[in-house]
């Protein structure tokens, strides 16, 4: 079965709730996606460097260059994500320097330790058909709903070819589907 975003608000939190009590990085690690979209394998590797400036502030964007793409990426944080990162870097003591999601063994978590953290939390609140891309879908699901179905944006963002490459991704054809079967009932 395809990878699907989360369309539930409700498992969205109770998701960030476990993920948070398993640990506060997978938390925040996942809060991370939900608000930007991003790969898994562009967020691990970020430091705290990346997105404060030398005086403890917000840097206007986080930019980075997609590993997959190999393209620049401009993201602005939204407030959401701001105050996560602010308490969770705060209470983790963390500098300048450090990694954001931190591996036991040095350097960062990498993408098949998040992938099994975040599927162990998907399998235990029920959430079906997830993979490290949901949150990516996810975030594109919500958007596309909170933007009044601005695909065009969305797929720019995604660096898409098509918007139904795009919609699909972001599962909306099967949401669309879905609903055809319910208009006609004998």
């Amino acid at each position: 079965m395809a990878v699907e975003p989360i369309r539930d608000r409700t498992k969205i939190n109770q998701m960030y709730y476990y993920l948070n009590g398993r640990n506060p990085k997978y938390g925040i690690l996942f809060k991370f996606g939900l608000n930007t979209g991003l790969r898994i394998s562009d967020i691990l590797p970020l430091k705290v460097k990346d997105i404060y400036n030398e005086n403890g502030d917000f840097k206007e964007y986080l930019i980075l260059s997609e590993q997959k793409t190999r393209k620049e990426k401009k993201i602005k944080l939204n407030d959401a994500i701001r105050k996560s990162l602010n308490t969770y870097i705060n209470q983790q003591k963390l500098k300048n320097d450090d990694y954001i999601f931190p591996s036991q063994k040095g350097g960062h978590i990498g993408r098949v330790q998040a992938y099994r953290i975040l599927k162990e939390a998907a399998e235990a609140l029920g959430v079906e058909n997830f993979g490290t891309h949901s949150l990516r879908k996810t975030w594109g699901y919500w958007t596309y709903k909170m933007s009044k179905y601005n695909i065009g944006l969305i797929m720019d963002t995604f660096n898409h070819a098509s918007q139904s490459i795009t919609l699909r991704y972001i599962g909306i054809t099967q949401d669309q589907k879905d609903e055809l079967y319910s208009l006609v009932q004998f």
